[in-house]
């Protein structure tokens, strides 16, 4: 693991659009995900950064508690949170640990529109069940394409960086699992982008917003 580490506030201030936020959690369904994708994470999301907005985060979970903010609603499955609010329920809530990735390489105008493509057609998009999920990952090691009705973490961040023209096509998004976006892992992005080493993000003791999140269940439990 990285020995950087970073306030949670300073790496909100410093993550920018296609920036990695990795999670690594203990429960015993965090660590057969683990065992399972042969990875060191078993959570990933993608930063948003646009404008004058606060940093957002892209990701897919089972938890409901906080607003998805692209529907204004609460649900599960793909979502768009406040950054901050999202890793402190990671952390306090699902008791998982944080990292952030950087994306060494410009965003530009043509790539946030293919980012806000994305949201606008997966935004709310189910989480597949266990089983599922394990199904999804499998035929997607073969190469062979999943059903687009359910998704799950690292096929958002896959299909996202692939409509970004990021991550080439030539696998499809559910090829992926969180461990493939960890440094340790060969990820070949496009026209020379590159990613940054891992930065340990320390969150900061329980806030209001995740004491408030209710009993949800974590990625590993579906």
């Amino acid at each position: 693991m990285a020995d950087a580490v970073l306030s949670l506030d300073a790496a909100a201030e410093l993550t920018r659009t296609g920036d990695l936020w990795l999670f690594r959690g203990f429960s015993a369904a965090d660590q057969a995900i683990r065992t399972v994708t042969n990875a060191p994470v078993n959570h990933v999301g993608m930063a948003v950064v646009l404008d004058d907005l606060p940093p957002l985060l892209w990701h897919a979970e089972l938890g409901k508690s906080l607003l998805d903010l692209w529907s204004g609603t609460h649900h599960r499955g793909v979502q768009l949170h406040d950054l901050r609010s999202a890793v402190e329920v990671w952390s306090h809530r699902y008791g998982q640990q944080a990292w952030l990735r950087q994306l060494e390489s410009p965003v530009t105008r043509e790539m946030e529109d293919g980012l806000l493509r994305t949201i606008a057609r997966m935004d709310g998009t189910p989480f597949p069940s266990t089983a599922a999920l394990a199904g999804r990952w499998v035929r997607g090691r073969l190469r062979q394409a999943a059903p687009v009705e359910y998704t799950y973490c690292a096929e958002v961040v896959a299909g996202t960086y692939q409509s970004m023209g990021l991550l080439g096509t030539e696998r499809p998004t559910n090829y992926y699992d969180p461990g493939r976006f960890w440094s340790g892992d060969r990820l070949e992005l496009a026209g020379g982008a590159r990613l940054g080493a891992e930065i340990r993000v320390r969150v900061p003791p329980g806030s209001a917003v995740a004491r408030s999140a209710g009993t949800q269940e974590s990625y590993g439990a579906e």
